[in-house]
């Protein structure tokens, strides 16, 4: 069991690293408001990886053939979220950003938690880390378990190590520019929403 949530661990690593659009997010966040904000972007997203681990390590083929069989349509919709994010990102001004930390906090992770859940070719990558590191999802519910407890805990390794990161590089630049960083990440996202658009169609 201690061998599979390692295992768990190095995939939660290997397949969270590529941050996309939750990266951006993360780092965004992280810039306006504190590490607080970032570290509950990254738990949004977390929480979407292991729902996806979850029917790779318990063999639930019945959602992840659901989920694949209509990829296309919320595939599109997460494009379009993301591509909402970015547009509200871009437009916001400087003061409206002050105090929503102490209102928004939930909405900093289920704005994550979305982006995450509407990428069903996550359910294809899991299932593919599995298949090479050898797990059969038929080891029991235990090492299931802690293989799902393993990619939450590599995933989350990584968005906490993204966000320090960007907090450590925020508090060395007293040059920080909210409103420039806004417009960037802004713009980085909703390009990122029209490439999953670009890429449902051409499927």
């Amino acid at each position: 069991m201690i061998s599979v949530f390692f295992k768990g661990i190095l995939i939660g690593l290997i397949f969270g690293v590529p941050a996309g659009a939750v990266g951006a997010m993360t780092i965004q966040r992280t810039l306006k408001y504190n590490i607080k904000a970032g570290l509950l972007t990254g738990l949004g997203s977390s929480v979407a990886d292991c729902l996806y681990a979850i029917c790779g390590a318990f063999g639930l083929t019945f959602i992840s053939d659901f989920l694949l069989q209509y990829q296309r349509p919320v595939a599109f919709l997460g494009g379009l979220f993301i591509l909402g994010l970015g547009i509200q990102m871009f437009f916001r001004k400087e003061r409206e950003t002050k105090t929503e930390i102490n209102t928004n906090g939930v909405n900093l992770f289920l704005s994550s938690f979305m982006v995450g859940i509407t990428n069903p070719a996550a359910i294809l990558t899991f299932l593919f880390a599995f298949s090479y590191f050898g797990i059969t999802g038929e080891g029991g519910f235990f090492d299931s378990a802690a293989l799902v407890c393993g990619v939450f805990t590599g995933t989350y390794l990584w968005w906490g190590t993204l966000s320090l990161a960007v907090d450590i590089a925020k508090k060395k630049n007293s040059r920080f520019s909210l409103r420039r960083t806004n417009k960037v990440f802004g713009i980085i996202l909703a390009v990122l929403g029209i490439i999953v658009w670009i890429r449902t169609l051409r499927r």
